[in-house]
C-alpha cells in the first residue's frame, strides 16, 4: 500500500510539474507569429494549430484548460503573438477575442480599384475579391441609391480596422455604413438626387484638393450642365479607361476619343455614376455649389485653379499655366 501511495504521489507530482511547464510557464515565440483561427473550428483544431505554430507547448494542456474553465467560447480571428505568454494567457486572449486588426487607410478620391489594392496590400484578401463585392453588392445601396451600378462613390474614405476573417462583402458594407452616417449628418440621405449629387461630388473630389475651391468647381460643372455643354472632365476619361482595363498612367488622344458613357468629352451630361469616392467636403460642394458664372477652370500650377467665364479668358489662363509649367522645367 505504501508503495502504491508513493507511486500516486510521484505521478501527481510529475503531472503537476508537466502541467506547470506546459500551461503556466511563458513561452517565447521564436519570431512574431500571426495565427488565423477560422470560424467553426473545434477547440482541438485550434489547440493543434497553436502548438504547430510554436505558440503553446502542448495542445493537450490547452484542452485541459478549456475543460477546466467550463468550455468557454474561443473567438475566431487572426491573433498576433510576439511576447512571451503561457498557454493560460493564450487561452484567455482567445476567450476575450483579442484579435489582431489590420489598418486600411482610404483617402478621399480613391476609386474602387485603389481601395481593392489597399485591401490586398493590408493582407485582407485579393483585389479581385474586393472588386467583385464592389461591383456586385449593389443591394447595399437599395435605400440610398436604387440607380447605382456599383458601390463606387459610396465606399466612404476613412481609416478602417479589419480582421482577416472579414470578407470583401463585410469590408465594403462597413464603408457603405460610414457613407450612410456622413450622408445623414449633411442632409444627403433620402435626397431624391443622391445619385446625381454623389456623381458630381466624385468629379469635384478628383479635380481639386483645395477645400475652398470645391464649391466653385461644382458650380462650373452645374453651369455646363445647364447649358448642355460637355463636362470635359479629365478624371472621367481616366475612369473610363480604368473600367476598360486600358489606362496607361496618363491620358492619350485615343482615351479622349474612347467610346464610353464615362467619357464626358464624348457624351454630354454626367457620367452614369460616380468615378471615385468623395469625402464630406466634396459632397457638401455638390449639394451646395457656389453661385457663379464660371464655365472653365485650369490649374495655376501652384495647387489652385484659375476660373473663367468665357473661352477667351480661359485661353489666357491656359497660356499662363503652360508658361508656368515651362518655367519650372
Amino acid at each position: 500500500m505504501r508503495t502504491f501511495f508513493k507511486l500516486v504521489v510521484a505521478v501527481v507530482l510529475a503531472f503537476a510539474l508537466w502541467f506547470t511547464w506546459a500551461a503556466l510557464l511563458p513561452l517565447r515565440p521564436s519570431e512574431t507569429k500571426f495565427v488565423l483561427l477560422r470560424p467553426g473550428w473545434s477547440t482541438r483544431h485550434i489547440a493543434r494549430d497553436l502548438q504547430r505554430e510554436g505558440v503553446i507547448r502542448s495542445s493537450a494542456a490547452f484542452l485541459m484548460l478549456q475543460y477546466a474553465e467550463g468550455l468557454k467560447t474561443l473567438k475566431a480571428g487572426e491573433y498576433k503573438f510576439d511576447q512571451p505568454a503561457s498557454a493560460m494567457q493564450v487561452w484567455r486572449r482567445l476567450v476575450r477575442g483579442d484579435v489582431y486588426a489590420r489598418t486600411v487607410v482610404i483617402p478621399e478620391g480613391y476609386n474602387m480599384f485603389d481601395i481593392a489594392a489597399a485591401v490586398e496590400q493590408a493582407g485582407l484578401g485579393t483585389a479581385a475579391d474586393f472588386l467583385t463585392a464592389a461591383r456586385g453588392d449593389v443591394f447595399l445601396l437599395r435605400e440610398i441609391d436604387p440607380n447605382a451600378q456599383s458601390l463606387e462613390g459610396y465606399l466612404f474614405p476613412d481609416t478602417y480596422q479589419f480582421t482577416r476573417i472579414d470578407t470583401a462583402h463585410d469590408m465594403a458594407a462597413a464603408m457603405v455604413r460610414r457613407f450612410r452616417q456622413e450622408a445623414q449628418k449633411i442632409g444627403l440621405l433620402g435626397n431624391a438626387d443622391t445619385h446625381r449629387v454623389v456623381t458630381m461630388a466624385s468629379i469635384v473630389e478628383k479635380e481639386t484638393a483645395v477645400p475652398e475651391e470645391r464649391p466653385l468647381v461644382a458650380s462650373v460643372y452645374y453651369n455646363r450642365l445647364a447649358r448642355n455643354m460637355a463636362l470635359g472632365a479629365d478624371p472621367s476619361v481616366v475612369y473610363a479607361a480604368l473600367l476598360a482595363g486600358r489606362y496607361r498612367g496618363t491620358i492619350y488622344e485615343s482615351d479622349l476619343q474612347f467610346d464610353s458613357r464615362y467619357n464626358t468629352y464624348r457624351y454630354p451630361g454626367l457620367p452614369p455614376g460616380p468615378i471615385a469616392n468623395p469625402g464630406v467636403a466634396s459632397l457638401q460642394a455638390a449639394l451646395h455649389p457656389a453661385q457663379s458664372d464660371f464655365l472653365y477652370f485650369v490649374s495655376d500650377n501652384n495647387g489652385h485653379h484659375r476660373f473663367a467665364r468665357t473661352m477667351e479668358e480661359h485661353a489666357r489662363n491656359v497660356i499662363a499655366y503652360r508658361r508656368a509649367l515651362t518655367a519650372r522645367q
